[in-house]
């Protein structure tokens, strides 16, 4: 069984190249970044994959792994 790779704020900051925290926070709020999967205690959580798509789609010029 293959685990779900996951993503937080930090994570996804690290994702875009690392950007700030409060930058990364912009950009999850755009209208076409993914949803979260689920919200925890210590925040929101995003399928990690679907993150990688999102900054191929929409932010090419970034790094991701």
């Amino acid at each position: 069984m293959e685990r779900q790779r996951l993503a937080g704020l930090a994570e996804i900051a690290e994702l875009l190249g690392n950007v700030s925290r409060q930058r990364a926070s912009e950009i999850i709020r755009r209208p076409t970044f993914p949803e979260p999967i689920d919200t925890l205690a210590t925040g929101r959580i995003w399928d990690r994959a679907d993150v990688i798509a999102w900054i191929k789609e929409h932010r090419p010029h970034q790094q991701s792994d």
